[in-house]
């Protein structure tokens, strides 16, 4: 599974007393979200006159050099980092994009993904609109400039988002104006701090730690924040009776050290780890994680099983995509130079294996094929997450519900394919339990089967369709 984007916003205010550049900033809070987006990145920023942008294919450090940072003046400005969900991987949609219009510019960073973005792209372009991509973010910022004809930013805003279905968390630039947007129900992390003389907003809070600068809060679900004569703006544009926050930025995408909706996402992994251990106990040696999602779930595991935590995968963390080479033999080498097992740890122990989750199973597979290959006797896969039985809409590039073993096999059936003594997911309950949040407020779709918005041919989950009908 692979998160889609990242996004950061940064604004100073008296720029000539602060040595450092907006764009540097921003570079360096892209830099801490690039486990968010390893595909493009880029950076738009505004001197007052005119945006300027630097974007490009590749890691944050392959795409920006020393010269374009100088060259990108500005006090204020918003980054991305992308994994494409929503539209190709070519330079058309790396972010920010810019729509020019009669009255000025408009750049957009989007995290997310609309569920109608097709059917408003179509809309937009019966009207004259013409699109240079193929991306969901292009279809908001032509409707953003579409609203701005007619109002100022805080309505046209509000009448954006009454056409979008889905999620999104966004960071704007109106000329030289900096605004943050979080969807009505806040399927995406976005959070606010404060730097030096000006404000950060970002996907994840270690982007603002990254700057030295202080957290403040999170942007609200329906929330848009516009920061201007050094001042921040709150305009709660929808306040609905439930949030839907993804539980897999808790599980899997987001940095361990990031706080997100209040929750350090550390604790809740290492409260995964413990009621794992307690729902799902068994007779080992040794709990060893897969790295590095699983780490501090295992360490949870470890600390409630009183079983010793030791590490017997090691993973090759210099490595982008490897060639499809044929045969087994080079298939083999390509899995063994992204993680390679210490075999030391393994030979001739009971092993607890601790992930994640399981999508297709053949990861899970391969990686318990491999310790068994180095000694292990016994391998129990213990899994941070509840089985996935259906795809996701809202940004997570996830496989389709054909591919998804969890959803036309049983547990047993799932313990056979990859090859495990024992296998033990988490409980829906437990994982709940671990992120502390009301599950009335979770967005657990791909778990149940049940989304939290109308999506054509998919089930609403019960309790939000009371809550939708309560309007």
């Amino acid at each position: 599974m692979h998160e889609e984007c990242g996004v950061v916003g940064v604004v100073q205010f008296g720029q000539d007393a602060d040595p450092v550049p907006s764009a540097l900033r921003i570079y360096y809070a892209l830099y801490a979200l690039q486990h968010r987006g390893q595909e493009s990145a880029g950076i738009t920023v505004h001197d007052g006159k005119e945006p300027q942008s630097s974007k490009g294919m590749g890691l944050v450090p392959e795409v920006f050099d020393k010269e374009d940072l100088v060259n990108l003046k500005g006090a204020v400005g918003i980054g991305h980092v992308r994994y494409s969900t929503s539209g190709d991987s070519r330079i058309e949609n790396c972010q920010p994009f810019i729509v020019k219009y009669k009255s000025g510019n408009v750049a957009i960073a989007h995290n997310g993904n609309l569920v109608n973005g097709r059917e408003l792209r179509e809309q937009l372009e019966s009207e004259g609109h013409i699109f240079v991509a193929n991306s969901d973010t292009e279809v908001i910022a032509h409707l953003l400039v579409k609203e701005l004809l007619k109002h100022g930013p805080v309505e046209a805003m509000r009448n954006v988002m009454k056409q979008l279905n889905g999620s999104y968390s966004l960071t704007i630039l109106i000329d030289d104006l900096l605004m943050a947007v979080r969807d009505s129900v806040g399927f995406k992390p976005l959070c606010i701090g404060t730097v030096d003389a000006g404000y950060v907003v970002a996907s994840e809070s270690v982007a603002i730690d990254t700057l030295n600068g202080k957290l403040l809060r999170d942007v609200r679900p329906g929330e848009l924040v516009i920061f201007r004569d050094g001042e921040m703006e709150s305009h709660q544009l929808f306040d609905e009776k439930f949030c839907a926050h993804c539980v897999f930025e808790y599980v899997y995408f987001a940095r361990p050290d990031s706080i997100i909706d209040g929750q350090l996402v550390y604790k809740v992994r290492e409260r995964i780890g413990e009621i794992l251990a307690r729902e799902h106990p068994v007779e080992s040696d040794i709990v060893s994680p897969v790295p590095d999602s699983g780490i501090t779930s295992a360490i949870g595991y470890s600390k409630e099983s009183k079983i010793d935590y030791e590490e017997s995968l090691m993973k090759n963390r210099y490595i982008g995509r490897t060639f499809i080479l044929p045969g087994q033999a080079m298939r083999e080498t390509a899995v063994r130079l992204k993680m390679n097992t210490i075999d030391e740890n393994i030979r001739g122990k009971r092993m607890v294996i601790i992930d994640d989750s399981i999508v297709r199973g053949t990861t899970s597979r391969r990686i318990i094929d491999m310790v068994r290959g180095a000694g292990a006797t016994e391998v129990h896969a213990r899994i941070g997450s509840p089985p996935i039985v259906a795809p996701c809409y809202m940004g997570i590039d996830m496989a389709s519900r054909d591919e998804l073993i969890a959803a036309h096999k049983t547990i047993k059936g799932v313990e056979a394919v990859i090859n495990a003594d024992s296998l033990g997911y988490l409980s829906v309950d437990g994982l709940v339990e671990s992120i502390g949040i009301e599950r009335d407020n979770l967005c657990m779709g791909c778990l149940t089967g049940a989304y939290p918005v109308e999506i054509p041919g998919e089930e609403v989950c019960p309790r939000r369709q009371l809550k939708l009908n309560e309007f």
